[in-house]
This record gives structure tokens, sequence and C-alpha cells, in this order.
């Protein structure tokens, strides 16, 4: 994967980068600006090499035209905060605000397109049309540096095409998470324990079939624990169940003995009448969840379980919380979680997505961990062990 040293001398040139700067938003107030830090070393280090640079992102899910609530005006704001100087935010994406932005920007000046999904052709399944977009984004720039991770599973204009126009590398982001995530996943040190949580098994369908061939434990928790359990027979009353799973996990929990695979269940739940922070919860054991009460956590018994499991291993990956994180009533599990990964001596990945987000929420010291990507989809299709377009198109 070539990288920004394989560019050669930057001096003077203009740098169309590709961040991931899709962070939550209060109205116009940013609640997690861990992408946003995360995209600083690389805009650094190009600064530092006496190149302009052009930023281009996404924010949230705008339907292929500009929308207020969508604009990268907090992102600009505060990546100009974090970097000490001013980003010059375009009035739009190709038009004529960011011709002139980006021809009046001078070396070590940083500018800032508009919402990159504010043109339908950024996310077309029409290559002539991405090809269209990507062309006017590189007329920008001398050369494209991809550093948003959370979208290089995405063949896309500003990720996939222009690195097929421009000389293209990995920013220092991309190229950490590849690293990291490569040493989770190609030869981890064992044992190799795996934390799955979130909503859906149908959201991981392929990664737990792929990790049935690698990993030495995988740990299930989340809102998925419930088809796991209903696969092995138990009633889990009211609480998330995708019944056309059941055999498919059926099928996973046969696979998983037959391969040596240990798969660590809860044994107890926190169980709660409803989906409310002031909801009344008790704990239960997890094959005896009431008819009229739903899971929202797994409970302390099982917490203690997964931190035993989690203490011994060499490599962990978590992606996927083990509950309801944002209540506090329903936040110990995935606390247990994120404190057996910082104690233990092993080297540690944070999936990205609710599990990054919840390490920021719940107070956890970054730092305790070997690596938090910021990319949840991507990270997840690197388990899978797909090969993911936008960083394809970066191999030398």
């Amino acid at each position: 994967m070539k990288t920004i040293d394989s560019l050669g001398d930057l001096t003077g040139k203009k740098v169309l980068v590709r961040s991931d700067l899709n962070v939550p938003l209060d109205g116009t107030t940013i609640t997690d600006d861990g992408r946003v830090r995360a995209s600083v070393p690389t805009i650094q280090k190009l600064l530092g090499a006496g190149a302009a640079v052009i930023v281009t992102a996404h924010l949230g899910r705008p339907k292929g035209a500009p929308e207020d609530k969508y604009s990268l005006a907090p992102a600009a704001a505060r990546l100009a905060e974090l970097l000490g100087q001013p980003v010059t935010l375009a009035e739009d994406l190709v038009g004529e605000s960011a011709k002139a932005v980006t021809a009046a920007l001078e070396p070590g000046q940083v500018a800032m397109l508009e919402n990159v999904r504010f043109d339908a052709r950024e996310t077309s399944k029409v290559d002539e049309e991405r090809q269209a977009l990507a062309a006017e984004l590189a007329a920008f720039a001398d050369v494209f540096v991809s550093d948003g991770f959370g979208v290089v599973h995405r063949k896309q204009a500003s990720v996939y095409d222009v690195a097929q126009i421009l000389p293209a590398a990995a920013g220092t982001l991309v190229e950490k998470e590849v690293v990291s995530l490569s040493k989770a996943v190609t030869d981890p040190a064992r044992p190799y324990a795996v934390v799955l949580g979130g909503s859906k098994v149908s959201d991981k369908l392929g990664v737990i079939a792929n990790l049935l061939t690698k990993a030495d434990r995988l740990l299930i928790g989340g809102g998925m624990v419930f088809t796991f359990l209903a696969a092995k027979g138990y009633e889990v009353g009211s609480s998330l169940l995708e019944q056309d799973q059941i055999d498919t996990v059926k099928g996973y929990l046969a696979t998983a003995e037959a391969n040596g695979v240990e798969i660590v269940l809860p044994t107890d739940i926190v169980a709660a009448d409803r989906f409310a922070a002031d909801a009344d919860a008790v704990v239960v054991a997890a094959d005896a969840i009431p008819a009229d009460r739903m899971g929202l956590d797994i409970g302390p018994d099982s917490a203690a379980l997964f931190a035993s499991k989690i203490a011994d291993a060499k490599t962990i990956v978590w992606n996927g919380p083990m509950g309801v994180f944002e209540m506090e009533a329903f936040a110990s599990g995935t606390k247990a979680v994120a404190q057996a990964m910082i104690d233990s001596d092993g080297f540690s990945v944070v999936g990205g997505g609710d599990s990054a987000a919840a390490v920021r929420l719940l107070g956890f010291d970054e730092a305790g961990f070997g690596h938090i990507s910021t990319g949840g989809g991507a990270s997840l299709e690197l388990l899978e062990g797909k090969v993911l377009p936008g960083l394809a198109v970066l191999e030398g």
C-alpha cells in the first residue's frame, strides 16, 4: 500500500485529502469529535511537507443534494481549532465557490469542500457518473491522499475513483488502521478472542462465519445474543430477536464445536420491563428471561465471565457494545469489557462505530487500548476477510 512518503516532494503542491468527518451532532454541536481528531496527523504531516491541503468528506446521509443540517461547517470549525489555523469552508463541492477557494489556496493553508454527498454522483452505482465527479475533484489538486478509513470499503467517487486519476497514497490514519487490524486478523497472537455485540446477528453474518475459522473464542453480547440464546432453546421474552436467523445461529454453534472454537454466551441478563433509562430492571438467568421483559445488558456474572476470557488473551478484538450503554442502568457489561481490555497484556483493537463511541462516552482513556478504529463498517469487512475497494486502489 502506497503511503504519503511514496508521493515524493510535496512542496508547493495541492493535496486532496479524503477524511472521515462523519461526526454525531446535536444541532450544530459535535457530541464526539473523535473522527476529527483522528484526521489531524495526516493534515499536519502534509502541511509540514509544504503542501496546501484540500479536505473532502461527508457527514450524515443527505439525499444527493445540499441540506443545511448536514453541512460540514461544525467539522471545519473544530478542525480549525485542533490545527490552530483557519480552515476555509467552500460553499459547495465542485461549484464556483470550491473553484475560487481552491485556486486561492497557498502552501501551508487548509480548505474544506462542502459535504461530498451533496452530489448524488458520489455514491452512484454508475461508474461513469462517479468518474465524472472524481475528475472534477481531481482538477483541484496535484495528488490524492485517502485518509477516511470509515469509507474505504465503499466504491465511491471521492474514495475509489479519484485515486485512479491522481497519484494516490494512504494517509497516516488509514496506514495505522490497516497495520493494526491486520495484526489482529491476519496472524494474531493466541489465544485470539473476539467480542461481538450490537443489535443484530444479520449485521455480522460474514464476520462470524469467518471468525469461526480463525478465532479461539467468540464472546457474544448485545442485542444479537438473544438470537443465540433462542437457538439454544431459551425463552428471551420481548428481547430483540431475529427469528429468521435462528437456524443460521444453530449452524454457527455446531461449526464452532467442530472447529474447537469456544463460543461464550452470557449466563445472566439485565432484563427490563421497557426500553427506558428509568425502567424497572432485574438480573435474571440467561435461560430464564421472563416473557414480559427485554434484555438490555449482560448481567454481572456474565461481565465477570467475559473479563476472565479476555484476561489471558494475547489478541482481543471488540466490535459492538454489550448493552444499551447510553443508559447508565445498562452500561455495566460494556464497561466491564472495556476495562478488561485495558487490564489485559494482549494487543487490543476496538472496532470502531458504537464500540469506539462507548469508550469515549464512558470515560475510558483511549491510550489504554492498542488501537481504536474510526471505521465500524470497514473494520467489520476486514474481520470478514473482504478486499476493500478503497484500499485495493492504493496498492503499489
